[in-house]
């Protein structure tokens, strides 16, 4: 039925070698080998938004972080706060570090010595003290110059003078209780504070030249007078919007819009003005304060006011558990779908890229992963993926995962737990076609290879890439970029040996490879020569057949009728992908002639034709049989297949007669290969099969009647077999499909002629009576002329290869016919 590849001569010169001539693309456009098509398994999505899904992996005893919980006020760290009295804190692990030197013998020498006034020391105590009290406080806001009437009422007796009091400057604007300054060099209020080790505490100004100061937050020297206009900004203008935000809040209504709404505006003017002054950060030295009272906020438990609060914190580089609690509190905002609007048109998502690019895995892992959480909810939201994409999140990601893949994982178990989100949020994002080349241009595909390298343990992060690369290897590009990562069928040969119970995690990985062996003849070649290649596909079709068939029989019975069943359905999905896998292999002409001596690959082949029925799996049979078709290809001398055709074609029967036009299509491709042999042949005569393939040759599909064409072109060179054939009218038939289908499809035409004539038995017998034969001929001579033949061919594209079909395929075979039909024994 087929010709070799080496018989197949160009006729067209070649430019360049290694460009394919026409001749040669019609040759492979309609050859016996084949890869079959699948569709990609379906991706459910959680009903619900969770960190990790119902069908995670993970369990408590993973230290799985918790999807939901509570936040509040107390949850999170006043920079300046002391704990109460009454707390009693654990010991230091770690031996503290002298600020200064110590003497190895008496460390006591190094410290500097008390003063030696008792008065001094006794007004000392007490300043500390009072500050220490002033600065406890967590309730009262700075006061503010010309604003007294505001003060008194949130903290009345503010304003009434202590005795012995003095009211000096502070970083903060805290009022200070001590006796009058004494001349000489002393320490500013805000050094004398006991400072707090805590991330977010405050840093007080340090002595530089008279007119300058080192800005704490930068290190640059700023002028006093850059220093007298932020104060100005914070008298007149941050902290009144302070003390609107608390007074508003102590008399807002829960659940009030109107509330939220003006809180929201304070909000969004105090980060508009902290901007403005270039106080944002952790320049400002004042946002202790400003802090303090935006956390006071979070209790009042309107997402919409906590999504402005967040924004805020992170603008002023809140760290340690704060930043944690932030990111907590965005996440458990995002959780709820209706809360999508919030984050659109909103520089949220900036921050929260700033993040994933900024902090440090190992002392920041717990609000990265609430951060990537955040965003795998989003980007389950096409709108917000769009944003997500423009912000070039997956240029973050991927920087994200190298520096997570070199994380030591007994230092930092966590890094897991960050992937498993990472990826899932990819996985949203392959939906998206614009995302695509970014997957190519940031190499995020060769870096999931690596992951899945360092990870292979963990099945909720393979599962998740196995679902980006079965979504993204559809596609050209990043099939390519795939195909050229090193080692990558080697990973997921290992996968799929180590995982072969998780049904879900299989059936992508082989739909991902059966995508890059489906027209890449390397990918073929590179896949069979991984090692235990073979073993481990092979054990896996045997698992899921066997399987799939105790399964069955314990759900239903011996004698019980069939019922529908997802296990049964997935696990069948699976066999459709791996057969996939094993036909566009066989496409290889090294790896092809190997897999027919496989001895266990064809038994399992056969043992699907023979349990399966084409109603309930009609998928997976059609690829079985189009692996049969491209393993049939390779004529080998004693291979088991050779050994074992007429069973095949016994087998194949069910198809042929199904009421499956795909079925049925694949089956007839099959007997085109096998019919060279002469007993199945004749298996096909007795079993009257040629009833059938005459009858085919009236489809209007140009393949069925091409492959319809193939087995009687090798049915017909038996003299018997001809007989047959004519009484079924087959001559007539073939003569139809050449005048409706042939200028069409001039491969078709030749194969039309090539049975033809060996229904004639090579020119030596009447086929036909005077009127069939004369009309026969006429056909003939108009289409052998090339003018005649390619004018209606309007694209010039499509001219060439109508053209080199017409002179390869149809002509030659033509010829020898209209010699044979001229000639006057044969006219009548």
């Amino acid at each position: 039925m087929e010709r070799k590849h080496e018989n197949c001569s160009p006729f067209i010169p070649r430019q360049n070698a290694l460009r394919k001539t026409s001749a040669e693309i019609v040759s492979e456009a309609r050859q016996s080998l084949r890869a079959p098509s699948t569709q990609r398994p379906f991706t459910p999505r959680d009903g619900h938004r969770q960190l990790f899904g119902q069908r995670s992996g993970r369990t408590n005893r993973d230290n799985r972080p918790p999807s939901t919980f509570s936040l509040h006020a107390q949850n999170f760290d006043a920079p300046d706060s002391r704990p109460g009295s009454g707390t009693h804190l654990s010991p230091l692990d770690h031996k503290p570090k002298f600020p200064v030197h110590c003497d190895d013998e008496d460390p006591l020498k190094a410290f500097p010595k008390p003063p030696t006034n008792p008065l001094e020391t006794k007004r000392g105590l007490a300043g500390a003290r009072a500050r220490l009290l002033r600065v406890g406080s967590l309730t009262t806001l700075p006061p503010v110059e010309g604003k007294t009437d505001v003060k008194q009422k949130l903290n009345p007796g503010l304003g009434q003078k202590q005795p012995s009091a003095q009211r000096l400057p502070s970083s903060d604007h805290t009022e200070v209780l001590g006796g009058p300054p004494k001349p000489g060099p002393r320490r500013a209020a805000s050094e004398s504070r006991i400072k707090q080790t805590g991330d977010d505490s405050e840093v007080g100004p340090t002595e530089g030249r008279p007119g300058q100061r080192t800005d704490p937050g930068t290190g640059e020297n700023t002028t006093s007078t850059e220093e007298d206009a932020r104060a100005v900004m914070w008298n007149n203008v941050i902290a009144p919007l302070l003390q609107q935000l608390e007074s508003v809040a102590a008399v807002s209504v829960p659940g009030s819009a109107d509330s939220v709404e003006h809180l929201c505006d304070l909000c969004d003017r105090l980060h508009s003005s902290l901007a403005e002054a270039d106080m944002l950060g952790r320049r400002c030295k004042r946002r202790s304060g400003i802090l303090r009272a935006l956390f006071r906020l979070i209790d009042l438990n309107s997402a919409q006011l906590n999504l402005h609060i967040a924004k805020l914190c992170l603008a002023l580089g809140v760290s340690g558990n704060n930043l944690l609690n932030i990111c907590k509190l965005v996440f458990q905002i995002s959780r709820s779908e209706s809360n999508d609007v919030l984050f659109q048109n909103d520089s949220i998502i900036d921050l929260l890229l700033g993040i994933l690019s900024s902090e440090d895995v190992s002392a920041s892992g717990e609000a990265l992963l609430y951060s990537v959480g955040t965003l795998k909810f989003l980007s389950g939201n096409s709108a917000i993926v769009r944003l997500l994409l423009d912000k070039n999140c997956i240029g973050i990601f991927q920087k994200l995962i190298q520096r997570l893949c070199k994380v030591n994982e007994t230092s930092f178990a966590g890094a897991g737990h960050i992937l498993v989100q990472l990826t899932a949020t990819l996985r949203n994002l392959a939906d998206h076609p614009d995302s695509r080349p970014l997957f190519v241009s940031f190499s995020v595909l060769s870096e999931l290879c690596v992951v899945l390298h360092h990870h292979r343990k963990d099945q909720d992060i393979c599962t998740n890439i196995s679902r980006i690369y079965s979504k993204l290897s559809s596609y050209s590009e990043c099939r390519l970029a795939l195909a050229q990562t090193p080692d990558c069928y080697q990973v997921f040969l290992d996968l799929l040996s180590k995982h072969h119970q998780k049904q879900d995690l299989v059936v992508r990985l082989l739909f991902t490879l059966g995508n890059l062996t489906a027209k890449n003849d390397e990918a073929r070649q590179q896949l069979y020569q991984c090692e235990g290649c073979m073993d481990t596909l092979l054990q896996l079709y045997d698992h899921y057949q066997h399987r799939h068939n105790s399964t069955e029989m314990q759900q239903r019975g011996p004698h019980s009728p069939r019922k529908p069943s997802s296990t049964l359905q997935e696990d069948e999905d699976v066999l459709v992908k791996l057969v996939r896998v094993l036909a566009n292999m066989c496409i290889h002409p090294a790896v092809g002639p190997a897999l027919t001596n496989n001895a266990t690959c064809i038994k399992l082949l056969m043992e699907t034709l023979e349990l399966r029925s084409v109603q309930e799996s009609e998928e997976l049979l059609v690829n079985v049989a189009a692996t049969i078709n491209n393993l049939s290809y390779y004529q080998e001398e004693n291979s088991v297949l050779r050994h074992h055709q007429l069973t095949i074609a016994k087998l194949v029967l069910k198809l042929f007669l199904s009421s499956s036009m795909d079925a049925v299509l694949e089956a007839t491709r099959v007997y085109g290969n096998l019919s060279q042999s002469k007993d199945v042949r004749d298996y096909i005569m007795q079993n009257k099969v040629h009833q059938f393939l005459v009858m085919l040759l009236d489809s209007k599909s140009t393949e069925m009647c091409f492959s319809a064409c193939g087995v009687i072109t090798n049915l017909a060179p038996d003299t018997p077999n001809r007989v047959k054939l004519s009484l079924e009218g087959a001559a007539a038939k073939l003569v139809d499909c050449l005048k409706d289908l042939g200028p069409s499809d001039w491969q078709l035409a030749g194969q039309v002629c090539q049975a033809l004539w060996n229904m004639t038995g090579g020119g030596k017998e009447k086929l036909l009576g005077t009127t069939e034969a004369e009309s026969l001929l006429e056909i003939l001579i108009t289409y052998s002329d090339e003018e005649e033949a390619l004018r209606w061919i309007q694209n010039e594209d499509l001219r060439d290869y109508h053209k080199a079909c017409w002179e390869l395929e149809f002509l030659p075979v033509a010829t020898k016919l209209i010699k044979t039909l001229q000639h006057p024994d044969m006219a009548v």
